[in-house]
């Protein structure tokens, strides 16, 4: 199977990015059916990449992985001392 759209995003939180990284991975392991092949990496940043042969569908994972790290991150940051 050829995939014709793929994306690599870099995402730098600081110390904040590991906890983000086990949030939203964890969610990526519960959804093995997804059409959209997605691999979440943590090497001192978070690193995402996702492959598709549907544009629109590499759009709306991304999409979504993107506002989960968001709220992840919001939320760390609500309950800062």
């Amino acid at each position: 199977m050829t995939l014709n759209f793929s994306a690599d995003i870099t995402v730098d939180a600081q110390d904040k990015t590991k906890a983000i990284f086990d949030s939203v991975n964890t969610d990526n392991k519960f959804y093995p059916e997804n059409p959209v092949k997605t691999e979440i990496k943590f090497n001192e940043k978070l690193t995402i990449s996702v492959e598709s042969n549907h544009l629109a569908h590499l759009r709306a994972n991304l999409n979504s992985t993107l506002r989960l790290i968001q709220a992840s991150h919001d939320t760390i940051e609500s309950v800062k001392e």
